[in-house]
């Protein structure tokens, strides 16, 4: 069976999308119950195991049969963009696993609405792309509803701390997400991509979680082996999973629709997290109000969005169908 044409499918983009949503919840939640309510306050060593456990699950695939050979010419033309979506994910990842450890998810999620507005900026600068009317209309209540969030969030059990690491992960995983789309642009699939990232993540995160988090996981695991082996392993074989749906969440449906699907996950985390933690007791009006803003804004910007990639598609059509007129 040809596996792009069942992913491009309404078949293959629904299960596409179903595994999406639900491996991003399932992997917010569990990483906030494992770092915040649990105690296993150890970001940088959950966030490298989970690169390497893909890395190394990912290898017999890569590094036998068809796909050994076809390496060496894909790293030569892409490294720099491969590089650089490494080092975004790393500080991504573990940056938000540490956030995680002194604030609450849906504060957390509501601060990582904001990625349009960053995405953006940055595709103005890569692809000189200007966003609509209709978006720019979308990413001013974005942007005001996460400065009212972030204000008003450092004032409920949240930590500072914690608010600005989320910060830095949501404007490290905006560059990711665009410098992913450009690289998978040049034929490179997103189970490469995970593959070839994961190294370089990796080495990037290693000596601050030796250096910061070593001493102290030793002594943890001493008297917690099990446990901590179950959370290690569990843990990254859904982030593995999930790297790789996200990225071809954007090769299939671009790095701007898969944006558009952040409003459901957003929506179901801070409802999750209610009912499950409790998170959403201690906020105020104006934090509501600030979480309604950015929600409201981000459906907005996501409509036009998929408005717009719509009449793109819309265009094509014609014109091709218009050219075999013409034949």
């Amino acid at each position: 069976m040809d596996y792009n044409k069942i992913m491009n499918s309404a078949v293959g983009i629904g299960a596409l999308v179903g595994l999406y949503l639900g491996l991003n919840s399932f992997l917010n939640l569990f990483n906030r119950w494992a770092l915040g309510i649990y105690g296993f306050k150890f970001p940088l060593i959950v966030t490298c195991a989970h690169l390497f456990f893909g890395f190394v699950a990912l290898a017999p695939y890569q590094l036998l049969g068809k796909n050994k050979d076809i390496h060496q010419a894909a790293l030569r033309e892409t490294w720099p963009g491969i590089v650089m979506v490494g080092l975004f994910m790393a500080v991504n990842i573990a940056l938000n696993n540490a956030s995680l450890v002194g604030m609450v998810l849906s504060l957390n999620q509501v601060i990582r609405a904001s990625i349009p507005c960053f995405t953006a900026v940055f595709a103005i600068g890569i692809e000189g792309r200007i966003p609509t009317r209709m978006q720019t209309a979308g990413l001013i209540p974005i942007s005001l509803g996460v400065m009212v969030a972030v204000w008003e969030g450092s004032h409920t059990s949240s930590s500072t701390s914690g608010i600005i690491l989320c910060c830095i992960a949501t404007v490290s995983n905006a560059l990711m997400m665009t410098i992913s789309g450009r690289v998978m642009s040049s034929k490179i699939d997103s189970m490469r991509l995970t593959f070839y990232t994961a190294p370089v993540s990796v080495m990037a995160l290693l000596p601050f979680a030796l250096y910061r988090e070593s001493s102290a996981f030793e002594e943890y695991y001493a008297t917690n082996a099990t446990p901590t082996i179950l959370l290690l392993v569990g843990g990254s074989i859904a982030a593995l999973a999930y790297n790789v749906v996200h990225n071809q969440m954007i090769a299939v449906m671009s790095a701007t629709a898969t944006t558009v699907l952040g409003n459901v996950k957003i929506v179901i985390l801070i409802f999750a997290s209610s009912v499950m933690f409790g998170e959403t007791n201690d906020w105020g009006y104006k934090l509501v109000g600030g979480t309604a803003l950015t929600l409201g804004g981000f459906f907005l910007y996501s409509y036009a969005g998929l408005r717009d990639k719509l009449e793109q598609m819309r265009a094509s059509e014609l014109k091709a169908e218009d050219g075999n007129y013409r034949v």
